[in-house]
């Protein structure tokens, strides 16, 4: 089967515009949607699904299973008549152009407890039949997801995380759970209805997506937060030491964007646990995410290799050692169990993986042997040096090429950023000017050999530093970015089409799925 080329954005549904202070699945998402179409785009990444954790970041959720409960969107629950047009008036302090996290959580939950009310009022109503559906079959996630968070909720705050809990709570004694459960019934089934809410609301708009030829790609992190409901619930499945704290924890060595390394915080796996039970809870990790993706990027794959160790007590990532993954094993359990296709005979891939960082040639063999496309970033190939492997030249056709990431500044923001002798080499690289240096790196990734191109959104309307989505090492200030529809002009789809048309990234849409607003 031959390589199909596609073409997408990169937008966080909490980018979107929208009402209520941040994107969320209402009519902006939609129209995004739409003007995908329009600019005959096939792809839409976004970031993890999942709620927001310390410094309001998407790979730090609560859950590795749960939505976030921010991106509900308030006008539905409107319409279903469990809030009133009074409810859902925005706050005169809300922006269109950043999100106001503590704001924009304390008016949205506070809205969902009053909805939930209602829900709940009516035992009668045909919903509900489909809310206890949903809970049946999501029992064994949302069970334990539901008591955490409720727990959180009368035991946390203040910096208390799980094993600050009562022993009996930390430690899951069977009767100290069932006593918890009893007693929290009406907060676990708040956070159940927000998850019922999230993914009937999440599918319609996957399913508008896929009638239009729109695929989702989205993003799976390697790790989960330590305080987490994962964590707390399989904590055999984790390094962790007697008291439920993690022994050692996650980063990367100093690197490109660090001088000091990043220390991510999040605790290592017991990899042998894991093998010994099947790789279960991968399984149905995967298999949850694939229910709300067409496409997955996996996040730092390099760690299926080896990851970065550090002692829980070092203050940076300096301090670490190389232990071994999982490597293939992981994968064909996955394989078999999910029957997944790795894009290796050709076809488009259901797993991507992001091999940025310290690629050394077994990572590359790892990737390689299972069939998962790489990435490469335009930002990082130019050094000077014609063997760089993120210059187009270099690519293979198994790949998915981003002018930068999430992670990255945007491409105007990086542009301004670099040396005159940089930028020289960069437009005697791509015979431009510069004057337009975001569209000059959109037509290079476009142009490449990669079967998928992913541009970031802030690219595509040339925004600087300031629209940046994320800087690894610094906890505050970002993940805040928004775009409203004032900066996006006609000509923007139609270069994207132009583009798409010309460099055969239109494949034939396909029309065997409906869907509507």
């Amino acid at each position: 089967m031959p390589f199909e080329r596609h073409s997408g954005i990169l937008l966080h549904p909490t980018s979107l515009p929208g009402p209520h202070g941040s994107g969320d699945l209402g009519t902006g998402a939609y129209d995004f949607v739409d003007w995908l179409v329009a600019g005959k785009q096939t792809l839409w990444q976004i970031l993890p699904l999942g709620g927001i954790g310390p410094g309001n970041s998407p790979y730090m959720s609560p859950s590795a299973f749960a939505g976030n409960e921010l991106l509900i969107d308030l006008t539905r629950l409107r319409d279903a008549g469990w809030l009133t047009d009074g409810d859902i008036a925005p706050d005169p302090v809300f922006r269109d152009h950043r999100v106001n996290y503590p704001v924009v959580r304390h008016f949205r939950l506070t809205r969902l407890r009053l909805a939930a009310e209602r829900f709940f009022a009516d035992a009668r109503h045909d919903a509900r039949k489909l809310f206890d559906e949903f809970c049946t079959e999501s029992r064994d996630w949302l069970e334990d997801y539901a008591l955490f968070m409720a727990l959180d909720q009368k035991h946390g705050g203040h910096g208390r995380v799980w094993q600050d809990w009562p022993l009996g709570l930390a430690q899951r004694k069977a009767k100290a759970l069932r006593d918890a459960a009893k007693a929290l019934a009406q907060e676990c089934d708040f956070w159940k209805f927000c998850q019922w809410c999230f993914q009937r609301q999440w599918l319609a708009l996957k399913t508008y997506a896929n009638a239009r030829g729109i695929d989702i790609i989205g993003d799976m992190p390697i790790f989960v937060s330590p305080h987490s409901a994962d964590v707390w619930a399989h904590q055999e499945l984790f390094d962790l030491d007697a008291k439920g704290q993690p022994r050692v924890i996650a980063g990367v060595p100093p690197d490109y964007f660090s001088a000091t390394g990043q220390r991510w915080g999040n605790p290592l796996y017991r990899w042998a646990s894991h093998a010994s039970e099947g790789y279960h809870w991968w399984i149905e990790r995967m298999r949850r995410t694939m229910l709300l993706c067409d496409i997955v990027r996996i996040d730092h794959f390099r760690g299926f290799e080896s990851y970065w160790e550090i002692p829980a007590d070092s203050e940076t990532a300096e301090r670490g050692q190389w232990q071994p993954g999982p490597g293939l094993a992981l994968f064909t359990a996955l394989r078999h169990a999910l029957q997944l296709r790795f894009g290796k005979n050709g076809g488009r891939p259901q797993i991507i993986a992001e091999d940025l960082g310290v690629i050394t040639p077994k990572v590359a063999a790892l990737r390689q042997s299972i069939g998962l496309p790489g990435m490469r970033i335009l930002q990082f190939a130019f050094d000077g040096h014609a063997d760089n492997p993120y210059l187009p030249h270099n690519f293979e056709s198994n790949t998915v090429v981003y002018p930068g990431t999430h992670d990255n500044d945007t491409t105007c923001g990086w542009w301004h950023s670099l040396h005159e002798h940089e930028r020289d080499y960069v437009r005697r690289y791509l015979s431009c000017s510069g004057e337009s240096i975001h569209w000059d790196m959109i037509r290079a990734a476009s142009a490449s050999v990669a079967k998928l191109s992913i541009i970031p959104m802030q690219d595509v309307l040339g925004l600087d530093t300031e629209s940046r989505m994320n800087q690894p090492g610094l906890s505050d200030g970002y993940w805040e970015w928004r775009f409203h529809w004032g900066q996006v002009a006609p000509w923007h789809a139609e270069q994207l089409a132009e583009l798409a048309h010309l460099h055969g990234r239109s494949p034939k849409r396909r029309t065997d799925a409906t869907g509507s607003r």
